[in-house]
């Protein structure tokens, strides 16, 4: 115990201080993950949690900010040129077992070049999951060091990953509008728009089970008496619910062999509107084209003011004021009664 061991590889240095449990390497502290387990569950797990599309961000948000610290730190040096720096973070990155990075081409005027990696540890990590296509933490985490290195925000564009079959990664880098604060804004709004998209197909799918469930409740048909059917309207009717009731009323008539059809208007909206008048009139003859004689009940005084100032005529029917009175009066017509 209290053992201390330097070394020296490629120019850089690596120290352990086994007393403190202490890795350093480059004389900061530094830490060390067997890649294919520990930073494979790593990465499992922020997908796990986050979802694949939103750790991607993550992950590319996370390269691209480390890049871009070390990008500065590098620009801050005196007498070192950006060839040269470029030579020193990927000899050095090589070294901390990133794997091998050769820079293709670079151009400090155009703010342009491209980048080849090789058996990175993001790579392996790919392989570990069986992904099909590779991450972009190290593509965007050389697009964070060339903006710190130029002074410019840099992107990217993969042309190729080595996951894909090819010998390699090979990115290219070149000065873009797109930054990270966008790609996490448009994460954001695409969640947003599935969220949003998501509760509008509940609602369609609420709002037509409601419009099912009102269908079948709000105008039952009622058979109260060998012969005689009753159905109270109820509320108001549009267009859709009067072809609806007419349709449903029509077909069951016949069902219960109904020689007499009993609205019951006392469920109606005071404020009768087009649909629901010619409601009563489209009920009242397509019964008579089936034998089926209409009979009217629940007309309140209010209700036959608002009729009167209507079109409708309905002096062809026998009305009641009250449902019990129409059942009666059917049974009567049919020479039954109540005993």
């Amino acid at each position: 115990m209290g053992e201390k061991k330097n070394i020296d590889i490629g120019g850089l240095s690596f120290a352990w201080d086994l007393e403190k449990g202490q890795f350093s390497f480059e004389g900061e502290d530094a830490i060390l993950f067997w890649i294919t387990s520990a930073m494979k569950t790593l990465f499992d797990t922020i997908e796990e949690i986050s979802g694949e599309e939103a750790a991607s961000v993550v992950l590319e948000t996370t390269g691209f900010r480390q890049g871009l610290v070390v990008g500065e730190y590098f620009q801050n040096m005196k007498g070192v040129t950006v060839f040269e720096a470029a030579e020193l973070i990927t000899n050095t990155y090589a070294s901390a077992g990133w794997g091998k990075t050769t820079i293709k081409y670079l151009n400090p005027e155009s703010k342009t070049l491209s980048a080849e990696l090789k058996d990175s540890w993001e790579h392996k990590i790919n392989v570990a999951q069986k992904k099909t296509k590779g991450g972009n933490f190290l593509p965007a985490h050389y697009a964070g060091i060339f903006t710190g290195l130029f002074g410019t925000n840099i992107w990217y564009k993969v042309i190729q990953h080595q996951i894909e079959g090819h010998e390699c990664t090979t990115v290219e880098y070149f000065p873009s509008n797109i930054d990270i604060t966008q790609n996490i804004h448009q994460l954001a709004r695409r969640k947003e728009a599935q969220k949003i998209e998501h509760l509008q197909n509940i609602v369609a799918e609420k709002t037509a089970e409601l419009k099912d469930l009102i269908k079948k409740l709000s105008s039952p048909i009622i058979p109260v008496l060998e012969g005689i059917v009753v159905v109270p309207l109820i509320g108001k009717y549009d267009e859709d619910r009067t072809e609806d009731l007419i349709v449903n009323t029509l077909n069951n008539l016949p069902k219960h062999q109904a020689n007499y059809l009993v609205l019951d208007l006392t469920g109606l909206d005071k404020e009768l509107t087009e649909y629901t008048a010619s409601l009563i009139e489209k009920l009242g003859a397509a019964a008579s084209l089936i034998g089926t004689k209409t009979i009217l009940v629940g007309i309140s005084a209010d209700l036959g003011l608002v009729i009167s100032k209507t079109h409708i005529d309905l002096s062809k029917y026998d009305c009641f004021q009250t449902l019990q009175h129409g059942i009666h009066y059917a049974l009567a017509q049919s020479g039954r009664s109540i005993v």
